[in-house]
């Protein structure tokens, strides 16, 4: 029954993101007041993340590295730059600009080994890029937040470290001990991790939403059209650079959705803790639009 659960939080994600906006639309005091729960709710998912790893997914690192460092360069390289010069193209307002900039810097995101797998794309190293990218997240993360974003507003890079490493590195070493110690209760807090997932998701795009309903109305659309661009120039440029690498066909789909699809979740947060709710609104519809991009490119590249 749970797995049935499990199956339709997943496949009906998008839905119940889409009534978190619109409630955070209607309720925006009541949703406003959950911001402070976001790094919580995503340290809950990342403790999902930790519960579900398993040490196998690092062989292909050893096994094929330079494929999984071509992915992890390209994912730290690509997105940062893309996000830095849509903010000076478009002329962002700086708490916009910081948004943008916040989710280019982030590690890839954990739906994109799901789309790896219905993109018949290589999956082990799409897990493994993932894994790299997010553990190297607390030093990349700030380090890069900082080089493109103080011009911008102030950025403090220790505190910044400190809250990747207490919103991503320790939940998912929590969950990696838990696994080990209970595997029982791991195996069947597994067949839950969808559910608590959709729900931490959609309630941190609530709150996002509740936030900032002043500042969506006002730049809405500019803020859906550059990161709509961020999204599909990372599926593109992503794919091409591994072209030019010469990467296998099923490598080539792995690295382009990787570097497309972001930990927006994570952007949310920093955004929420050490900036203002605006900011973090780009890591909320970034949230919404690889969800809907990312399934039409893996249902496209399935029969490619």
């Amino acid at each position: 029954m749970l797995s049935k659960v499990s199956r339709f939080a997943t496949n009906t994600f998008l839905v119940w993101m889409l009534i978190a906006a619109i409630i955070g639309f209607i309720f925006p005091a009541q949703l406003a007041t959950l911001s402070g729960w976001v790094p919580y709710l995503l340290g809950i998912v990342m403790l999902g993340m930790g519960l579900t790893i398993n040490p196998k997914d690092f062989k292909i690192v050893f096994q094929s590295p330079r494929s999984v460092i071509i992915g992890v360069i390209l994912q730290y390289t690509i997105m940062p730059l893309t996000a830095f010069l849509i903010a000076k193209l478009f002329h962002l307002p700086p708490e916009v600009a910081i948004g943008v900039i916040l989710v280019g810097c982030c590690p890839g995101g954990t739906s994109s080994n799901v789309m790896s797998y219905l993109a018949n794309a290589n999956v082990a190293l799409s897990v493994a890029i993932t894994s790299v990218s997010t553990l190297l997240a607390p030093i990349m993360t700030p380090a890069l937040i900082y080089l493109f974003a103080h011009e911008w507003l102030q950025v403090s890079f220790m505190s910044m470290f400190w809250s990747v490493i207490q919103v991503i590195l320790i939940p998912i070493l929590i969950g990696f001990i838990l696994q080990k110690v209970f595997k029982n209760f791991a195996a069947k807090s597994a067949t839950a991790l969808p559910i608590v997932s959709v729900v931490a998701i959609s309630l941190i795009l609530a709150s996002v939403v509740g936030g900032s309903k002043l500042q969506i109305l006002e730049t809405g659309l500019l803020i859906f059209a550059v990161v709509i661009l961020h999204n599909i120039v990372g599926y593109t440029l992503g794919y091409t650079l591994a072209r030019i690498f010469k990467l296998e066909r099923a490598d080539k789909k792995a690295v382009s959705i990787e570097v497309g699809m972001q930990n927006s979740g994570l952007a949310v947060s920093l955004a929420t803790v050490h900036f203002s709710p605006l900011a973090a609104v780009p890591g909320a519809v970034f949230s919404l639009v690889h969800n809907i991009t990312g399934p039409i490119l893996a249902k496209y590249w399935n029969k490619r």
